[in-house]
């Protein structure tokens, strides 16, 4: 009877590790192209480059020229008229309407603004450049983080599998020391030791599934997915990683987005301080127009009109220059903030590259530690049924092989992710 419910378990595990493999395992690449199509976060800084396009649309439409109309109904208490002496005489005479309509339709176009304008043109195209670079550099970091999440799933899976392999394994040596107890072979300690070993593992496996569950659950909530859904992921394996230290962290340099967005807001404050500091110059304009005044009295109650207007702030008691420098030193801020950045970018590379190379060398030797416990577990069992070694050697084995079993994945895992944890450390992810 004992026999039959080890098989029932043995199919009941095998069945519910074969049933999965009927759906297709999803990738890693097409699980960052789900979460990139749905994170809110990332949306979210989309629309702040969508925003700083707009805002340079608008720089660039200063040095157009723009058009108003407008239009008026005035009325006066009494008729305007002027007063005449003429040769001893007063006459008065009406000079406009007491009620008149007027539109003008007017356009100014700037001549002159001593770089006002093309100083913010420069401000907006660096202040975009920097939205887009954040923004990349956002894709590269969610991609990470399902990244991380993805390898979080295969890790818990595996531990369960070798969890579930665990509780078999003790299952059939609780099986054998129960006929050997019923032999009067082995003493009814050895026999409590393998239930108590069983029911912890059971215990064990328990707390993995649920860990899984949770895993599988936040995997899911990146991908914007209902926590119930089926999870079946594709293997990893790790990468190589062929580059010297010296390459990697000059890629760093080059391409990560914190240090290059922190450069183009640099960029937008210098010119955006030299736009205001414009403001000091003379500024000319070009007006143009056509203004009509209703007026019975007036000869042309419609004028065309042209004209060139300067305005020149001659004192403002250093507000245009307090303004400018103030962003200069803002921008100068950034400068050293970038000095840090670069700092802690360059410790993150070579973390990464570290990780790497310890995660290379752990995969040999917990690979041949596999073999090396399913043969001493096998031996220990032998021995232990000829009464050549203890319970108790027989359940170290037993957890020597999960150990091994369990360090091994783990090492494959912690290679895959030290991989691509230095793949977006260089922004090449």
């Amino acid at each position: 009877m004992l026999f039959k419910k080890n098989q029932l378990f043995a199919l009941v595990l095998l069945f519910g590790c074969v049933l999965p493999m009927a759906l297709e395992a999803e990738t890693l690449e097409q699980a960052w192209d789900i979460a990139i199509k749905y994170d809110h976060s990332l949306q979210a800084v989309r629309e702040n480059t969508q925003a700083s396009q707009y805002q340079l649309e608008a720089a660039k439409a200063a040095r157009l020229p723009n058009v108003t109309v407008g239009a008026g109904y005035s009325m006066m208490e009494n008729d305007p008229e002027a007063k005449v002496d003429f040769a001893g005489v007063s006459t008065q005479f009406a000079l406009a309407e007491r009620e008149s309509y007027s539109y003008k339709a007017m356009t100014v176009l700037p001549i002159y603004t001593g770089g006002k304008i093309s100083r913010g043109i420069d401000a907006a195209t660096s202040s975009l450049e920097a939205s887009k670079k954040f923004e990349a550099g956002k894709v590269l970091d969610l991609k990470l983080k399902v990244a991380e999440a993805y390898i979080g799933v295969l890790r818990l899976s595996k531990a369960l599998e070798v969890a579930n392999s665990h509780v078999l394994s003790l299952s059939s040596h609780k099986a054998d020391v129960e006929n050997l107890y019923q032999q009067g072979m082995v003493s009814r300690n050895d026999l409590l030791a393998a239930r108590v070993a069983l029911a912890d593992a059971v215990q064990s496996s328990m707390q993995v599934e649920n860990r899984l569950d949770i895993s599988q659950s936040a995997y899911n909530r990146l991908l914007g997915r209902d926590f119930q859904t089926a999870v079946l992921l594709k293997e990893l394996e790790p990468q190589r990683v062929d580059l010297s230290l010296d390459m990697l962290l000059a890629q760093a340099i080059k391409q990560r987005y914190e240090l290059r967005v922190l450069k183009e807001q640099a960029d937008a404050l210098k010119s955006k301080a030299k736009a205001v500091r414009a403001g000091n110059a003379p500024q000319v304009a070009l007006t143009g127009g056509y203004d009509f005044q209703e007026n019975e009295y007036q000869a042309h109650e419609g004028q065309w009109l042209v004209g060139v207007g300067v305005k020149w702030t001659l004192f403002d008691a250093g507000l245009i220059r307090h303004q400018s420098s103030a962003m200069a030193r803002q921008a100068r801020s950034l400068e050293k903030q970038y000095d840090e950045v670069l700092s802690l970018v360059k410790l993150q590379v070579r973390q990464y590259w570290l990780d790497v190379q310890e995660t290379r060398k752990r995969l040999g030797v917990t690979e041949q530690s596999i073999d090396q416990a399913e043969e001493n577990l096998k031996v220990n069992r032998d021995r232990y049924e000829h009464g050549l070694s203890t319970n108790t050697d027989v359940l170290s084995a037993e957890a020597l092989r999960k150990n091994s079993q369990n360090n091994h994945a783990n090492a494959v895992y912690d290679a895959v992710l030290a991989s691509i944890r230095l793949k977006r450390a260089i922004s090449d992810l």
